[in-house]
């Protein structure tokens, strides 16, 4: 049975980003959205050589996805190497997404702060001598747990 406080394991660690070596190149540019006579209208900025793109969709994932495609097109780009950040240009519903977003980073990071708490303890803890189920029953997770993210080692 998972416990309250075994559920952090259940995501993903954040990874560092690639390094500069790394052969996969991204790159997203800022776009901003307004909606107008039942459709989004988006304008991409920012792009290299001056270019301008200009897209349209019905929903924001439909403006979303037009608009990487055009910039796609317009920069002749190899798919999944560009992308766009898209915006409302209304300044409240930006402030109100970008709040969500900062939300959501500072919810991740706390996950792995935990996570890397967790197993630096439960390392500690075994390291020192203390059984699994001790470990376990002082971090409140189960031992599998504890075996799990502190396996002893034979040396």
């Amino acid at each position: 049975m998972t416990t309250h406080f075994e559920e952090i394991f259940d995501e993903p660690d954040i990874v560092e980003p690639p390094d500069e070596q790394s052969s996969a190149r991204y790159t997203s540019y800022p776009a901003t959205a307004s909606r107008g006579d039942g459709v989004w209208n988006v304008v991409v900025h920012d792009l290299p050589a001056g270019h301008a793109v200009r897209a349209q969709g019905v929903t924001w994932t439909d403006a979303e996805m037009n608009a990487i495609k055009a910039v796609i097109d317009v920069l002749q780009a190899e798919i999944g190497t560009v992308g766009v950040h898209l915006i409302p240009d209304d300044p409240d519903a930006a402030a109100a997404l970008e709040t969500v977003t900062a939300a959501r980073i500072a919810r991740a990071q706390a996950g792995q702060d935990e996570r890397d708490a967790v197993r630096h303890a439960a390392r500690l803890l075994t390291d020192q001598g203390w059984s699994t189920r001790d470990a376990g029953r002082a971090l409140r997770l189960s031992h599998q747990r504890i075996s799990q993210i502190a396996p002893q080692t034979t040396e």
